[in-house]
């Protein structure tokens, strides 16, 4: 099986043609969308610590073991 073997400067053209047809987001939709991550991150760590806490308190409180 013969592999297809691209001249890097074809490779190039056809990249430059791709990206041009991308719909790139806007400097606010970034902003936004950056910000959700984050506030969704810290959400989400302060459940699995609360989460953790609980799972905890009820071992130690069930077996008598740990901390």
């Amino acid at each position: 099986m013969a592999s297809k073997v691209t001249n890097p400067f074809v490779f190039l053209q056809q990249v430059r043609t791709e990206t041009s047809k991308v719909t790139w987001p806007s400097r606010r939709e970034t902003m936004i969308s950056t910000l959700m991550v984050l506030v969704f991150a810290c959400l989400a760590a302060v459940f699995f610590f609360a989460s953790d806490q609980l799972i905890a308190f009820l071992v130690e409180l069930i077996l008598g073991i740990g901390r």
